[in-house]
Protein backbone atom coordinates (compact mmCIF):
# COMPACT_ATOMS: atom_id res chain seq x y z
CA UNK A 1 0.00 0.00 0.00
CA UNK A 2 1.03 3.92 -0.95
CA UNK A 3 -0.02 6.69 0.27
CA UNK A 4 0.18 9.96 -1.49
CA UNK A 5 0.34 13.84 0.22
CA UNK A 6 1.49 16.61 -1.16
CA UNK A 7 3.43 19.85 -0.30
CA UNK A 8 4.82 22.94 -2.27
CA UNK A 9 7.62 20.99 -3.86
CA UNK A 10 6.04 18.31 -5.48
CA UNK A 11 4.52 14.87 -4.31
CA UNK A 12 5.59 12.94 -1.15
CA UNK A 13 5.05 9.14 -1.31
CA UNK A 14 4.71 7.07 2.25
CA UNK A 15 5.18 3.60 2.41
CA UNK A 16 3.78 2.42 5.85
CA UNK A 17 6.29 0.23 7.16
CA UNK A 18 4.78 -0.70 10.65
CA UNK A 19 7.73 -3.63 11.24
CA UNK A 20 10.25 -1.87 10.75
CA UNK A 21 9.61 0.45 14.54
CA UNK A 22 11.44 -2.15 16.48
CA UNK A 23 14.22 -2.66 14.04
CA UNK A 24 14.67 0.67 14.47
CA UNK A 25 14.27 0.89 18.91
CA UNK A 26 18.19 0.23 19.57
CA UNK A 27 19.46 1.90 17.12
CA UNK A 28 18.07 4.68 18.03
CA UNK A 29 19.23 4.45 21.79
CA UNK A 30 22.67 4.04 20.47
CA UNK A 31 23.06 6.71 18.13
CA UNK A 32 20.76 9.24 20.02
CA UNK A 33 24.01 8.81 22.65
CA UNK A 34 26.94 9.09 20.28
CA UNK A 35 25.54 11.56 18.54
CA UNK A 36 24.48 13.95 21.47
CA UNK A 37 26.45 12.64 24.40
CA UNK A 38 29.58 11.43 22.58
CA UNK A 39 30.15 13.60 19.07
CA UNK A 40 33.69 13.02 20.21
CA UNK A 41 33.40 9.63 18.44
CA UNK A 42 32.74 10.88 14.76
CA UNK A 43 35.81 12.58 15.01
CA UNK A 44 37.79 10.19 12.79
CA UNK A 45 35.26 10.57 10.22
CA UNK A 46 36.49 14.03 8.25
CA UNK A 47 38.82 12.22 5.83
CA UNK A 48 35.89 10.14 4.68
CA UNK A 49 33.37 12.94 4.62
CA UNK A 50 35.75 15.12 2.90
CA UNK A 51 36.67 12.43 0.38
CA UNK A 52 33.00 12.38 -0.27
CA UNK A 53 32.46 16.28 -0.53
CA UNK A 54 34.95 16.23 -3.27
CA UNK A 55 32.78 14.37 -5.66
CA UNK A 56 29.70 17.05 -5.11
CA UNK A 57 30.48 20.64 -6.55
CA UNK A 58 27.62 23.54 -6.73
CA UNK A 59 24.92 23.65 -7.46
CA UNK A 60 24.21 20.55 -7.00
CA UNK A 61 21.42 19.76 -4.09
CA UNK A 62 22.48 17.22 -1.58
CA UNK A 63 20.93 15.00 1.08
CA UNK A 64 22.82 13.53 3.64
CA UNK A 65 20.98 10.44 5.38
CA UNK A 66 22.34 10.25 9.28
CA UNK A 67 23.60 13.32 10.31
CA UNK A 68 26.02 11.84 13.31
CA UNK A 69 27.58 14.95 14.65
CA UNK A 70 27.29 17.48 11.41
CA UNK A 71 30.77 17.06 10.41
CA UNK A 72 29.16 16.45 6.07
CA UNK A 73 26.75 19.44 6.94
CA UNK A 74 29.20 21.39 8.81
CA UNK A 75 31.90 20.99 5.94
CA UNK A 76 29.05 21.38 2.79
CA UNK A 77 27.83 24.74 3.95
CA UNK A 78 31.38 25.67 3.75
CA UNK A 79 32.14 24.84 0.71
CA UNK A 80 28.44 26.55 -0.18
CA UNK A 81 26.21 23.23 -0.99
CA UNK A 82 22.90 23.24 -0.96
CA UNK A 83 22.47 20.76 1.71
CA UNK A 84 19.50 18.74 3.16
CA UNK A 85 19.93 16.47 6.44
CA UNK A 86 18.05 13.90 7.75
CA UNK A 87 18.16 12.07 10.90
CA UNK A 88 16.05 9.99 13.22
CA UNK A 89 17.86 12.22 16.36
CA UNK A 90 15.04 14.91 17.23
CA UNK A 91 17.71 16.79 19.35
CA UNK A 92 20.92 16.22 16.50
CA UNK A 93 18.51 17.41 14.00
CA UNK A 94 17.37 20.67 16.36
CA UNK A 95 21.28 21.61 16.77
CA UNK A 96 21.12 21.00 12.76
CA UNK A 97 18.87 23.60 12.57
CA UNK A 98 20.35 25.84 15.54
CA UNK A 99 23.55 25.88 14.52
CA UNK A 100 24.09 25.87 10.64
CA UNK A 101 20.54 27.56 9.96
CA UNK A 102 19.26 24.71 8.13
CA UNK A 103 15.77 25.03 8.87
CA UNK A 104 13.06 22.91 7.52
CA UNK A 105 16.14 21.37 5.63
CA UNK A 106 16.70 19.16 8.11
CA UNK A 107 14.11 16.59 9.47
CA UNK A 108 13.41 14.41 11.64
CA UNK A 109 12.86 10.79 9.75
CA UNK A 110 14.13 7.50 8.64
CA UNK A 111 15.71 6.51 5.39
CA UNK A 112 12.63 4.08 4.54
CA UNK A 113 10.13 6.73 4.27
CA UNK A 114 11.85 9.90 3.24
CA UNK A 115 9.65 13.39 3.95
CA UNK A 116 10.74 14.44 0.86
CA UNK A 117 9.29 15.15 -2.63
CA UNK A 118 10.03 13.10 -5.96
CA UNK A 119 13.15 14.05 -7.92
CA UNK A 120 14.12 16.57 -5.31
CA UNK A 121 18.02 15.66 -4.67
CA UNK A 122 21.19 15.61 -7.77
CA UNK A 123 23.03 13.38 -4.36
CA UNK A 124 21.88 11.70 -1.66
CA UNK A 125 25.08 10.69 0.90
CA UNK A 126 24.57 7.54 3.14
CA UNK A 127 27.84 7.39 4.77
CA UNK A 128 28.49 4.61 7.00
CA UNK A 129 24.75 4.09 7.09
CA UNK A 130 23.82 1.02 5.44
CA UNK A 131 25.45 -1.36 7.26
CA UNK A 132 22.78 -0.57 10.85
CA UNK A 133 19.73 -1.74 8.50
CA UNK A 134 18.00 -5.35 8.63
CA UNK A 135 17.63 -6.41 4.67
CA UNK A 136 14.14 -5.32 4.67
CA UNK A 137 14.62 -1.93 5.71
CA UNK A 138 17.73 -1.45 3.65
CA UNK A 139 15.61 -2.10 0.52
CA UNK A 140 13.10 0.10 1.78
CA UNK A 141 15.35 2.80 1.93
CA UNK A 142 17.46 2.29 -1.12
CA UNK A 143 13.98 2.37 -3.04
CA UNK A 144 13.24 5.76 -1.33
CA UNK A 145 16.64 7.13 -2.12
CA UNK A 146 16.10 6.21 -6.08
CA UNK A 147 11.92 8.27 -5.51
CA UNK A 148 13.63 11.11 -4.23
CA UNK A 149 16.75 11.61 -6.81
CA UNK A 150 16.31 13.52 -10.11
CA UNK A 151 16.86 11.29 -13.34
CA UNK A 152 20.18 11.18 -13.63
CA UNK A 153 21.12 11.95 -9.82
CA UNK A 154 23.47 10.16 -7.65
CA UNK A 155 23.67 7.71 -4.30
CA UNK A 156 27.13 8.03 -3.03
CA UNK A 157 28.27 6.46 -0.19
CA UNK A 158 30.65 4.57 2.24
CA UNK A 159 30.16 1.12 4.43
CA UNK A 160 32.71 -0.72 6.09
CA UNK A 161 34.94 -3.60 4.17
CA UNK A 162 34.58 -6.94 5.03
CA UNK A 163 33.49 -6.53 8.69
CA UNK A 164 33.83 -9.05 11.29
CA UNK A 165 30.29 -8.70 13.10
CA UNK A 166 31.42 -11.01 15.76
CA UNK A 167 33.98 -8.58 16.83
CA UNK A 168 32.16 -5.79 17.99
CA UNK A 169 29.94 -7.69 19.76
CA UNK A 170 29.17 -6.81 23.58
CA UNK A 171 26.59 -7.73 26.23
CA UNK A 172 24.51 -5.61 28.30
CA UNK A 173 25.26 -6.34 31.58
CA UNK A 174 21.39 -5.29 32.88
CA UNK A 175 19.26 -7.94 30.31
CA UNK A 176 22.39 -9.93 29.06
CA UNK A 177 21.91 -9.19 25.50
CA UNK A 178 23.95 -9.34 23.43
CA UNK A 179 24.78 -6.47 20.00
CA UNK A 180 27.22 -4.53 18.11
CA UNK A 181 28.68 -1.93 20.27
CA UNK A 182 27.72 0.76 17.12
CA UNK A 183 24.56 -1.43 16.22
CA UNK A 184 25.93 -2.81 12.91
CA UNK A 185 23.35 -5.55 11.17
CA UNK A 186 25.26 -6.50 8.28
CA UNK A 187 28.92 -6.62 6.58
CA UNK A 188 29.57 -5.80 3.11
CA UNK A 189 32.08 -6.87 0.60
CA UNK A 190 32.17 -5.67 -2.74
CA UNK A 191 29.84 -8.20 -4.50
CA UNK A 192 27.23 -8.01 -2.07
CA UNK A 193 27.36 -4.33 -2.07
CA UNK A 194 27.18 -4.11 -6.06
CA UNK A 195 24.30 -6.22 -6.45
CA UNK A 196 21.88 -5.15 -3.91
CA UNK A 197 22.59 -1.06 -5.46
CA UNK A 198 21.91 -2.51 -9.33
CA UNK A 199 18.70 -3.32 -7.76
CA UNK A 200 17.56 0.42 -8.24
CA UNK A 201 20.77 2.16 -9.72
CA UNK A 202 23.02 1.92 -13.25
CA UNK A 203 26.86 2.38 -13.12
CA UNK A 204 27.66 0.88 -10.23
CA UNK A 205 31.15 1.75 -8.67
CA UNK A 206 32.81 0.60 -5.69
CA UNK A 207 36.60 0.78 -4.66
CA UNK A 208 38.11 -0.26 -1.68
CA UNK A 209 40.01 1.95 0.52
CA UNK A 210 41.29 3.06 3.80
CA UNK A 211 40.84 6.60 5.02
CA UNK A 212 42.80 8.16 7.68
CA UNK A 213 42.26 11.28 9.81
CA UNK A 214 45.76 12.52 10.93
CA UNK A 215 45.18 14.93 13.80
CA UNK A 216 43.57 12.38 15.89
CA UNK A 217 46.17 9.55 15.69
CA UNK A 218 49.44 9.60 18.26
CA UNK A 219 52.57 8.61 16.71
CA UNK A 220 51.50 4.55 16.72
CA UNK A 221 48.52 5.44 15.20
CA UNK A 222 50.00 7.63 12.67
CA UNK A 223 53.13 4.19 11.70
CA UNK A 224 50.12 2.14 11.94
CA UNK A 225 48.31 4.03 9.05
CA UNK A 226 51.17 4.85 7.11
CA UNK A 227 51.88 1.24 7.05
CA UNK A 228 47.89 0.75 5.95
CA UNK A 229 48.15 3.41 3.05
CA UNK A 230 51.28 1.98 1.44
CA UNK A 231 49.96 -1.31 1.41
CA UNK A 232 46.92 0.02 0.14
CA UNK A 233 48.56 1.70 -2.93
CA UNK A 234 50.63 -1.48 -3.57
CA UNK A 235 46.76 -3.59 -3.66
CA UNK A 236 47.09 -4.85 -0.62
CA UNK A 237 44.18 -4.77 1.24
CA UNK A 238 43.42 -5.29 5.13
CA UNK A 239 41.10 -5.33 7.61
CA UNK A 240 39.10 -1.35 8.78
CA UNK A 241 39.05 -0.43 5.03
CA UNK A 242 36.06 1.20 3.23
CA UNK A 243 33.86 0.48 0.51
CA UNK A 244 32.98 3.54 -1.23
CA UNK A 245 29.77 3.25 -3.91
CA UNK A 246 28.31 5.14 -6.71
CA UNK A 247 25.30 4.82 -8.42
CA UNK A 248 22.92 6.52 -11.10
CA UNK A 249 19.34 6.97 -11.15
CA UNK A 250 18.19 6.14 -14.84
CA UNK A 251 16.74 9.34 -17.06
CA UNK A 252 17.96 12.34 -17.59
CA UNK A 253 21.70 13.94 -17.44
CA UNK A 254 24.55 12.49 -15.24
CA UNK A 255 25.28 14.51 -11.57
CA UNK A 256 28.44 13.01 -11.32
CA UNK A 257 30.97 15.62 -10.95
Amino acid sequence: MLFEGSSNAGTIRIRPMPETRQAHTGQDLIWEYFQNEAPESFGGSQARVKYLLGKIVRPQVVLNIGCGSGIFEKLAAAKGIDVYSLDPSERSIQKMRQTLQLGDRAKVGYIEQLPFPDSQFDVVVVTEVLEHLPSGVLDAGLAEIRRVLKGGGRILGTVPSRENLSEQLVICPCCGKRFHRWGHEQSFDSEKIRRILKGCFETVKIIERPFVWWPTLNWKGKSVAAMKLMLWRLGVHGSSENLVFEGIKPGGGSAAR
